[in-house]
């Protein structure tokens, strides 16, 4: 019997560069390196990070960002560490990429097309898939060069995986018709998804968001008592996940996780995640968790909420859920966090710590969306009375020979529905 061979897999060896105004300040008045979050977004993506570059300029040189004299400086870096990829913190041009690949004769990638590639690395079900594609080829389309399409057979491995492999060497008729293609799917997921939420409109929605890696799915599965999986990598989570969750006899919600936001996600990914991101637009109340161990989480807090509000989500009701908290060993620190923050939960999801505190801001928070109403039910309304238990709250019964009075609360929205507002002249309404 021939001996077994074990092939080791060769990590890409890559630098990373940041131009911009934090870059060639000291790091001691930073609340965090500004390349640290890109080595993460490296390493998630299954590189190695040998070495970085930074450049402050008043603007950005059109042809090479950076400016030529700082692109030598790194041509010269590249050669000295024998690197295989280049990774800009930095959105490029087509032609700004084009130029760096000429210059350095190995794969140069800005920050999007690095989210884009972990996206189509963590993607796993269909839906998640085409919209990752979707995203790509629309990232990919104005990017479409000979230059691209020659490094790529060659180098393989980042900003190559899922369609790119293919995709680079058609030409830019059958992108655009992929692109169709494409979208025409998404909108049948779509539509999908509408029938499914309009039939969950009756339940009190609550949708987890946060920056990647907060610890999303982690409270996800500490609420819902779920296996969602968990680990300690950035976009771990693209598919939206949805449990009924009981808390006692007399609560139930909905609770979602969605996709982790991050600092300048690609537009291409929020409009191909138009349908997966409508869980947080549907929402009725937003848990946003927050990692207070980050040294930069009201950056990361900041990017959440632009996100949020460019999704025109930023007027549903919210919960600032800081999370975390066993991992903090500074007091004073903690201590000042939650003065600051009267109104926010405090939580350590993995724990266990501080969620009954948060199922109680749940509850209340589902109260204020409901009314509360007395009426009585005979044999003329009892299609109503199951209605009433299907979608309400019993809070007392009181039968009275063939009839029986029902104070229970309902969504108000479902009150409207069922016409309860044209029978106010028989039953007693008032706010709960």
């Amino acid at each position: 019997m021939l001996p077994m061979i074990e092939i080791k897999k060769v990590k890409e060896r890559v630098i990373l560069v940041g131009m911009g105004s934090d870059y060639g300040k000291d790091t001691d008045i930073l609340s965090v390196d500004p390349l640290e979050e890109l080595k993460l977004l490296t390493e998630t993506a299954g590189a190695e990070v040998v070495g970085s570059i930074t450049q402050s300029l008043p603007k950005v040189d059109p042809r090479y960002y950076i400016g030529k004299g700082k692109a030598q400086e790194l041509s010269d870096y590249v050669k000295s560490l024998e690197v295989t990829t280049v990774i800009f913190d930095n959105d490029l041009s087509p032609a700004q990429i084009s130029n760096h690949e000429k210059l350095l004769e190995i794969k140069v990638i800005d920050r999007s097309g690095l989210i884009l590639d972990i996206f189509a690395l963590r993607a796993k079900t269909s839906e998640a898939k085409t919209q990752v594609e979707l995203a790509q080829l629309k990232h990919l389309l104005p990017r479409l060069t000979r230059q691209w399409t020659h490094l790529s057979r060659q180098i393989g491995g980042i900003g190559v995986r899922g369609p790119g492999e293919t995709q680079l060497e058609v030409d830019r008729r059958k992108i655009r018709e992929r692109i169709a293609r494409l979208t025409e799917s998404l909108k049948k997921i779509e539509q999908r998804r509408v029938i499914s939420r309009n039939k969950r409109k009756t339940t009190f929605n609550v949708t987890l968001v946060g920056y990647t890696n907060a610890g999303k799915s982690t409270l996800f599965n500490a609420l819902s008592r779920a296996n969602a999986p968990v680990e300690d990598k950035l976009f771990k989570t693209l598919d939206s996940m949805t449990r009924m969750i009981n808390f006692g006899n007399t609560h139930s919600i909905l609770l979602s996780d969605t996709v982790g936001f991050i600092r300048n996600l690609p537009h291409e990914l929020i409009a191909s995640f138009k349908s997966t991101l409508s869980d947080v637009k549907d929402a009725d109340m937003l848990l946003h968790v927050v990692d207070i161990e980050n040294p930069a989480w009201k950056e990361q807090l900041e990017v959440v909420e632009e996100v949020l509000d460019s999704l025109e989500s930023s007027s549903i009701e919210t919960i600032i859920v800081f999370n975390k908290i066993d991992r903090i060993k500074n007091t004073a620190f903690f201590e000042a966090v939650k003065s600051r923050n009267p109104s926010s939960v405090f939580i350590s999801a993995k724990k266990q710590t501080g969620i009954e505190d948060l199922i109680i801001s749940i509850k209340e928070a589902e109260q204020k969306g409901k009314i509360k109403i007395t009426m009585e039910f005979g044999s003329r309304n009892r299609n109503l009375m199951r209605d009433v238990y299907r979608y309400g709250t019993i809070l007392e019964t009181h039968a009275d020979g063939d009839s029986i009075t029902l104070t229970f609360t309902i969504p108000v929205s479902m009150a409207r529905k069922l016409g309860f507002y044209e029978k106010q002249s028989k039953m007693n309404l008032e706010n709960s």
